[in-house]
C-alpha cells in the first residue's frame, strides 16, 4: 500500500517545487500590516528606553561618568538603527515576487549589516574606552 502513494507524493511535491511563487494577496496585507504594527510597536519601545537612558545618563554625568551617556547613546541608537534595518527588510521581503528576489534582499541585508556592525564595534570600542579614561582636567 505504502509503495502505490510514493508516486503520489512524489508527483505532489515536483508540482509544488515548479509552480509560481504565489502569495494570496490577504495574506500579503496581513503581513505587511503585521510588520508595520510591530515597527510602531518598537518605536515606542524606543522613545520610552531613549528617555530612560537619558534619566541614568543624566544621574551618571551628575556621578562624573558622563561617558556612560555617550556610551548607552551610542549602543541605543545602534540597536534602534539595526532594528530599523530589519524591519525595512521584512517589508520588502513581504513584497518578494519571487523566491530569487527574497534571497537577494536577504544576502544584500547580510551584507549591509555586516558592514555597519563592523563600524558600529568600533564606534562603541571607541566610546567604552573613552568613557572609562579618566578625563585630564
Amino acid at each position: 500500500m505504502g509503495r502505490g502513494h510514493s508516486p503520489n507524493i512524489l508527483e505532489g511535491m515536483t508540482a509544488m517545487s515548479t509552480s509560481p511563487f504565489e502569495i494570496p494577496n490577504d495574506l500579503r496585507d496581513f503581513a505587511e500590516r503585521s510588520v508595520e504594527q510591530t515597527r510602531k510597536a518598537f518605536e515606542g519601545f524606543f522613545a520610552v528606553a531613549q528617555r530612560s537612558a537619558g534619566a541614568m545618563g543624566d544621574a551618571a554625568g551628575a556621578a562624573g561618568q558622563g561617558g556612560v551617556k555617550t556610551f548607552a547613546a551610542h549602543v541605543l541608537s545602534y540597536t534602534e538603527q539595526n532594528v530599523n534595518a530589519a524591519f525595512d527588510l521584512a517589508n520588502k521581503l513581504v513584497k518578494a515576487k519571487d523566491p530569487q528576489e527574497a534571497l537577494a534582499l536577504q544576502s544584500d541585508y547580510l551584507k549591509t549589516q555586516i558592514a555597519a556592525l563592523q563600524t558600529q564595534a568600533k564606534e562603541i570600542t571607541a566610546a567604552l574606552q573613552k568613557s572609562i579614561t579618566p578625563s585630564a582636567h
